[in-house]
């Protein structure tokens, strides 16, 4: 139970802030902070909470990210579907406080036939920049992939642990610096999930994209890592 609550929190955490900064701060005119901004914030989020509750649940946040480690051979089967679950819990919960806090702004409403209604993902129209399905999907896959390899390797035997929530941190803040353009960026199944939820319409249909995406990436990046990667370390 105790890993399960620190994977709701962690991914409380990364929604709540990551798409709060996108929600709250990013088009203030003169002030807001702007994609690099948000993509700054994404990673803080997993940096902070890799830190906070890494050493007790492994520090996943990410449905994806459990699934990569399990095909990297790093987590067992038997937990994933409680790991998953409650990290949706968790970024269902983010994405609800930050309705309720939207709801308190004179003239509030969410628009689901624009792009990114409530920090939502998406791709030909619902794109930040009408990037295409084929498009949203290799950025999402590939981008994905790199991170796994990113946390797979930071967290290896042979590496130093010590700078592994730096390196996870940085390489989803670079993720974030690319791809919002394309697809608002997930790499995160939950994330996706829970703002679609709230946004209805539109953006909750393309939501599959950012499961299978993500998660197709994750699990390919697990087995390179532990076929190849792994293999010539020991």
């Amino acid at each position: 139970m105790k890993n399960l609550l620190a994977e709701f929190f962690g991914t409380f955490w990364l929604v709540f802030c990551g798409c709060g900064s996108a929600l709250f701060a990013a088009g203030i005119p003169d002030l807001g902070i702007g994609f690099a901004g948000v993509s700054l914030a994404f990673g803080l989020t997993v940096l902070t909470m890799a830190y906070a509750v890494g050493h007790i649940s492994g520090g996943h946040f990410n449905p994806a990210v459990s699934l990569g480690l399990w095909a990297g051979g790093r987590f067992d089967a038997k937990d994933l579907l409680p790991y998953i679950v409650a990290q949706c819990i968790g970024a269902i919960a983010a994405a609800g406080i930050l309705y309720l806090i939207l709801s308190g702004k004179e003239g509030f409403a969410i628009d689901n036939t624009k792009a990114g209604a409530f920090a939502s993902n998406g791709y030909g129209t619902f794109s930040p920049d009408g990037y295409s399905l084929v498009s949203a999907f290799i950025t999402e896959f590939v981008l994905t992939l790199f991170f796994l390899l990113i946390i797979l390797g930071s967290t290896d035997r042979f590496a130093n642990a010590k700078f592994a929530g730096v390196a996870i941190g940085l390489g989803l803040t670079l993720i974030h610096l690319v791809s919002i353009p394309i697809t608002n960026t997930s790499v995160n199944p939950a994330r996706s999930l829970s703002q679609a939820i709230f946004a209805g319409g539109e953006p909750l249909m393309q939501v599959w994209l950012f499961w299978v995406a993500p998660i197709t990436g994750a699990i390919v990046a697990g087995f390179i890592y532990k076929t190849t990667f792994e293999t010539k370390a020991e």
